[in-house]
C-alpha cells in the first residue's frame, strides 16, 4: 500500500495552470491577487488536502507567529482564566499559542522550556512551579533574544520581565478585613515559601497583625501545597482542640472551601464561630453556602498585560534588557458571607 504524499503549492499550481508564486500570494491573501483567483486557489487547496507548512515558513522569515505558555496546572482557576485571555488576545495579533502544563514539576518545566525553544516560538510566558528557584533553563531564550515574560509565580532574583499580583497587599488586606470584623486569633494557611506568592502574602499577614498590635503565633501558620487533601489535614490540626481560631486566611480558594466544608461537617459555624477569607476569587466561592470572601487577582488584566508585554518585547531589538522589569496588577477584596458580622463572644 503506497503512502499518500503531502500536497504542496506546486500541485495546486499544476491543477489550476497558475504559477507557483501566484498560488503562494493567493494563499497569503496578497492584495495584488484578485478575490476570484484567491477563492479558486483556496477551493483547490481544500480539495487536494493541502496543509501549509508553518514550520518551513517560520524558517524562511525567522518568525513562527507562535507563543509558548507554561503554567503549573490547567485545572486551577487562576492560570486557566489567564490562559483563556492570553490565547484570545494573541489571536487578535495574529499569533497562535502552545499551552503546556508543568504539573508543578521542576523537571517537567525544564523539559518544556527546551521543547518550546526547539519549536521556535517567538516568545514565552511562564508561571513557574512551586519549587523553581533556579531559572537558568530559560537562559537559552535570553541568549537568543527571544522574549520571556514571567507572571504570577515569578523569579525573585532572575533578570526578566515580571507581571505579578500585589500579593503583599493581598495578604495584608485579607488579614486586616478579618481583624476589622472582630477576629483576634487568625490562622494563616500558606503555600511553600519557595514560591514568591506565599512569601509576600505571609509578609502582608504579619504586617496587618503588627499594625493592629496582635501577636504573631508560629503555631497558627501552616505551610504546604494548597490541595484539598492537605487542607483537610490542616483543618484537623486547627480544630483538634479549643480554643478554636476565630479567623482563617487561606491563600487559595480550594483551601478556603475545604475549611468551610470541614466546619459545616463538625458543627463549627461560619461566620459566627470562625470567619474565612480565601484568595483568587474562584467562581466557586460565590456559589457555596455561605459564600466565601476572597481576594480578586483580576486574571483578565494580568493576561492582557502578559500579551501586551510580549508584543512590545517581540518588536524590541534587545527584548531581554529591561528598564522596567516589574508590573504589579492590583488586587481587591470581595467580602461575602463567610466573614460577615462580629464574631461570637467567647465565654
Amino acid at each position: 500500500m503506497s503512502v499518500r504524499s503531502e500536497k504542496t503549492i506546486v500541485d495546486i499550481a499544476e491543477e489550476l495552470g497558475l504559477s507557483v508564486s501566484t498560488v503562494s500570494r493567493a494563499l497569503n491573501d496578497h492584495p495584488n491577487i484578485s478575490a476570484k483567483t484567491k477563492e479558486k486557489v483556496r477551493k483547490m487547496a481544500r480539495k487536494l488536502g493541502y496543509r501549509p507548512n508553518a514550520m518551513a515558513a517560520g524558517l524562511r522569515n525567522n518568525k513562527s507567529r507562535t507563543i509558548g505558555l507554561i503554567i503549573p496546572r490547567i485545572s486551577m482557576f487562576f492560570p486557566a482564566a489567564i490562559t483563556t485571555v492570553v490565547q484570545n488576545k494573541l489571536q487578535e495579533y495574529g499569533y497562535h499559542l502552545i499551552i503546556c502544563q508543568s504539573n508543578d514539576s521542576l523537571e517537567q518545566e525544564q523539559q518544556l522550556a527546551n521543547t518550546l525553544y526547539s519549536a521556535r516560538v517567538d516568545g514565552l510566558a511562564v508561571s513557574a512551579t512551586l519549587s523553581t528557584t533556579d531559572f537558568s533553563h530559560f537562559d537559552i531564550f535570553k541568549q537568543n533574544n527571544i522574549p520571556v515574560v514571567f507572571f504570577d509565580r515569578t523569579p525573585r532574583d532572575y533578570q526578566a520581565k515580571v507581571i505579578k499580583g500585589d500579593d503583599f497587599l493581598g495578604g495584608f488586606t485579607a488579614t486586616q478585613h478579618l481583624i476589622e470584623q472582630g477576629c483576634k486569633d487568625i490562622v494563616h494557611i500558606s503555600g511553600p515559601l519557595s514560591c514568591n506568592l506565599y512569601v509576600e502574602r505571609l509578609a502582608g499577614y504579619k504586617n496587618a497583625l503588627q499594625q493592629h498590635k496582635i501577636p504573631f503565633k508560629k503555631q497558627r501558620v501552616f505551610f504546604h501545597e494548597l490541595s484539598r487533601e492537605n487542607a483537610l489535614a490542616t483543618a484537623e490540626k486547627i480544630f483538634a482542640q479549643q480554643p478554636y481560631p476565630d479567623g482563617v486566611f487561606a491563600t487559595n480558594d480550594t483551601t478556603a472551601i475545604t475549611i468551610l466544608e470541614y466546619c459545616r461537617k463538625h458543627n463549627i459555624r461560619v461566620p459566627e464561630d470562625v470567619k474565612i477569607v480565601g484568595y483568587s476569587n474562584d467562581p466557586r466561592t460565590e456559589i457555596v453556602t455561605p459564600s466565601i470572601s476572597s481576594v480578586d487577582q483580576f486574571p483578565a488584566t494580568m493576561g492582557e498585560r502578559v500579551v501586551s508585554a510580549l508584543m512590545d518585547l517581540i518588536q524590541t531589538r534587545h527584548p531581554n534588557t529591561y528598564r522596567h522589569p516589574q508590573e504589579i496588577v492590583p488586587i481587591q477584596l470581595v467580602a461575602r458571607e463567610s466573614s460577615a458580622g462580629s464574631p461570637k463572644k467567647k465565654k
